[in-house]
């Protein structure tokens, strides 16, 4: 397939910019690759405050990495209680929307430190200390990011489980994590739904001695079972708290070393049970800091919303730690993008007058199909930057993000990370970097990626291959909880001494980074490599697609073939010639060798609560017939199980 056009930085953007041209960008680039430490080391002396420090910027013993050695800190005191004395104490700090109408609060950074300080003090009250491990399982609301501050101002290792999962997987997450306490809500609302949450703890808790308490929240006001000497409400536990002489103090925030750890977040892999990626403090926060200027361009007065859920590293590093630390105002959603209509995105981007708006190219696809008219009904003309995140971007929803909701106007950050990075590692920077719609572009400064062979030598240009990255970075993932050699064999024994991210990808003659989907999205055709984010492009460029999904099919005679799942924009079709016209309109696009042996027509795809289609489950359904893998994530069986029976019957 021939490359995106491409589209030059804004001069009018460019002016604004933290990183002024291509040749700012490429001396600072530069300067990292020249001297790493000393490059990361500054930014840790200038951008976060510290109580001591740091005597090292960098201890590396492959593949585990100390940064910041000797220094000491703390991340709740770097995302709070320094904005009191730096002009931002009353400036909001949250700006959030609950889904039911009405439902709104804003809070300012010293009315944030007042809710953090008074639950960090009732989790003291209840015999929390340094090193112990918490679960948060809470709706989007206010009070997630408070307990995951008062944690960390404690020295407390936070778990978030997202509010979607089942009570099973809460039940294996607070084994694994060993959590003395869960932290909940009586429920969250969900398209008008009520989210029963203290129900599936009571269930996942069933048999568990070592979680100690419950502390419950009261969103919905539902009637709930309350367990004598375990459970307790979120109010009650800060009046017992207020009430006791020991735990009336302000609440300091400890003083932690520079690598101790922050939060455990587990990802969902094929088979076995979820991996425990552990994050520490310092690195991560002057990364997640460092992004938010230079790929979101950050100013005093944005308004920045990432449409994550924070049970995702995404909402993690750019709804609580990223963008507090760097003192932005954040917008907090709590409910579902297309209810109680399909542009409750846009109002709430018209209402707060969001400046930056970052979201994953699955919303981004899901709106498209409903149409033009519903952004339109509303004033965007607050925006001037857009972010995309969670699995790379099809050209054809790239140009629809940018001329539709960006009004040809607003840059399209295309950021490339993992839960493994902390951080976004390649992404345009604004204003200095020309944008190729589909393409990540180049990697932020101290970022070294490559791309390789199976043998770990670095292949051509426009030739596909695994990406890799060179050197550790500060917000990198630590290890695996409680499995180190795990966390040595899956990401740094394929190209030793190098990360391996899973990912393939291809970089351009421009040096552009493509990234092309997991590596078992790769698919061999006939002895052409192919990737499966490449046919789904082309398909979704087809003025009927809505989405497509791709996977490899076994085949006797070319090994493997191309088999799309596809849904298509409102309208009427004559199946069996759009199935023939699809097929070679992926022909013209990519080659012949491309061409979908088969193409299924579904009215939707299975994917993520995070929104991320679930193509290993398509995968088990056209070589296995059924579903056998981790499946926790999944958002709504009945998508899969209609899938699987479409299957049977054809």
């Amino acid at each position: 397939m021939s490359e995106s056009k491409t589209y030059p930085p804004s001069h009018a953007f460019a002016s604004r910019a933290n990183v002024s041209g291509m040749e700012a960008y490429r001396e600072m680039y530069a300067r990292a690759r020249h001297d790493p430490g000393r490059f990361w080391g500054d930014l840790a002396h200038s951008e976060l405050s510290w109580f001591t420090q740091p005597l090292k910027t960098l201890e590396w013993d492959p593949p585990f990495a100390k940064w910041f050695s000797g220094g000491r800190i703390n991340a709740c005191y770097n995302c709070v209680d320094r904005h009191l004395t730096d002009g931002r104490k009353a400036k909001p700090a949250i700006l959030w929307e609950g889904e039911p109408a009405g439902d709104q609060r804003s809070i300012t950074y010293e009315e944030l430190h007042h809710l953090v300080t008074r639950f960090a003090n009732a989790l003291r009250h209840l015999g929390l200390r340094v090193n112990d491990r918490v679960i948060i399982y809470m709706p989007m609301i206010p009070e997630l990011a408070v307990a995951m501050l008062a944690c960390a101002r404690l020295g407390i290792i936070h778990s978030v489980v997202f509010g979607g999962f089942s009570a099973e997987a809460l039940r294996a997450r607070i084994q694994d994590l060993d959590a003395r306490l869960v932290i909940t809500a009586d429920g969250g609302w969900r398209r008008g739904k009520e989210v029963r949450l203290k129900a599936a703890v009571d269930e996942a808790l069933e048999g568990l001695a070592h979680v100690r308490n419950v502390v419950v929240y009261r969103r919905t006001g539902s009637a709930i079972d309350m367990k004598n000497g375990r459970d307790i409400w979120w109010h009650d536990a800060e009046a017992a708290a207020a009430s006791t002489p020991a735990t009336t103090d302000p609440c300091e925030p400890a003083k932690l070393d520079a690598e101790h750890p922050l939060y455990v977040l587990y990802t969902s892999g094929t088979t076995g049970k979820p991996k425990g990626i552990l994050h520490t403090t310092a690195g991560y926060l002057l990364q997640t800091s460092m992004s938010m200027k230079w790929v979101f361009d950050l100013k005093e007065d944005d308004i920045f919303w990432c449409t994550a859920d924070i049970g995702w590293v995404t909402g993690h590093s750019y709804i609580v730690y990223g963008p507090l630390c760097a003192g932005a105002t954040v917008v907090m959603y709590e409910g579902a993008p297309d209810y109680p209509a399909y542009d409750r995105f846009w109002s709430i981007v018209e209402k707060y007058r969001v400046t930056i708006f970052y979201t994953s190219p699955t919303a981004i696809r899901a709106l498209i199909r409903q149409g033009n008219k519903w952004p339109e009904a509303h004033n965007l003309s607050t925006l001037r930057l857009l972010g995309s995140v969670g699995e790379p971007i099809n050209p054809a929803a790239w140009e629809w993000y940018y001329k539709v909701i960006g009004k040809e106007r607003c840059p399209v950050v295309d950021t490339w990370w993992q839960t493994e990075t902390g951080a976004i590692m390649i992404a345009p920077i604004p204003g200095a970097v020309p944008q190729k719609p589909g393409s990540a572009t180049l990697p932020l400064p101290g970022i070294f990626p490559d791309v390789v062979d199976a043998r770990g030598e670095p292949v051509e240009d426009n030739k596909e291959g695994y990406l890799i990255i060179h050197w550790p970075w500060p917000s990198m993932a630590r290890t695996i909880w409680k499995d180190p050699e795990r966390f040595k064999e899956q990401y740094w024994s394929r190209v030793p001494g190098a990360y391996f991210t899973g990912d393939a990808a291809r970089r351009d003659s421009d040096g552009y980074y493509w990234i092309l989907g997991r590596v078992d999205d790769v698919m061999n055709v006939s002895g052409h490599r192919l990737s499966t984010m490449e046919v789904e492009s082309a398909l979704v460029h087809h003025p009927a697609v809505a989405e497509a999904a791709v996977v490899a099919k076994p085949h006797e005679i070319t090994g493997q073939a191309v088999c799309a799942f596809v849904t298509l924009k409102k309208g009427d079709y004559n199946t069996e010639q759009l199935r023939e016209e699809l097929r070679q309109w992926v022909a013209h696009e990519i080659g012949a060798f491309a061409r979908p042996e088969e193409i299924r027509f579904t009215e939707a795809l299975p994917k993520t609560r995070s929104g991320k289609i679930m193509r290993r489950l398509l995968r088990e359904i056209v070589t296995t017939h059924s579903v056998t893998g981790d499946i926790t994530t999944l958002e709504d069986m009945s998508v899969v199980s209609a899938l699987a029976a479409q299957h049977e019957e054809d």
